[in-house]
Parts: C-alpha cells; sequence; structure tokens
C-alpha cells in the first residue's frame, strides 16, 4: 500500500482521492509516520437500498396479537385494568 506525506495528500487530494475511490487505498504519513488509511467506502449506489418491505409476505401478524397471552401475563403481573 502506498504512503503519502500530508504535504503531497494536500496538494494531490482530489487525485489520491479518485484512486481509493477506484479501489487503490493508500495511508497518509506525518513525518514517515502513519497516521491514517484512505480507502473507499463500501456504500451501494444511491437509490439501490431498500428496506422497507424487504420481507413482505414472510411474516403474519395475527389480529389479535395485542391480546395473545394475556391471560399468562395477568397470572403473572395481575391485572393492570
Amino acid at each position: 500500500m502506498k504512503i503519502i506525506n500530508i504535504h503531497e495528500a494536500k496538494t494531490h487530494l482530489s487525485r489520491l482521492i479518485m484512486k481509493a475511490a477506484e479501489g487503490e487505498p493508500f495511508i497518509i504519513a506525518k513525518a514517515g509516520k502513519p497516521m491514517v488509511k484512505v480507502t473507499a467506502l463500501s456504500a451501494p449506489e444511491p437509490g439501490k437500498i431498500q428496506r422497507l418491505g424487504f420481507m413482505a409476505g414472510q411474516i403474519h401478524v395475527p389480529e389479535d396479537f395485542d391480546q395473545m397471552f394475556s391471560e399468562e401475563i395477568d397470572k403473572l403481573f395481575g391485572s393492570a385494568v
């Protein structure tokens, strides 16, 4: 992996970022001491992620889900009503 000093990184930042985005990560060093690693984010393209509805049709919620096990709960904790 290429190591670049801070001065060179500031001078060529745009070019270095483009290379990192293309899969060529690099390290920025200060006085020869590695400080940070610059690498591309592995984020999908905008519009590709769809979280809502991703399990549609796979889960069934009963109509009485809010009343399920109410007798057992009352026995354990007493009636709240």
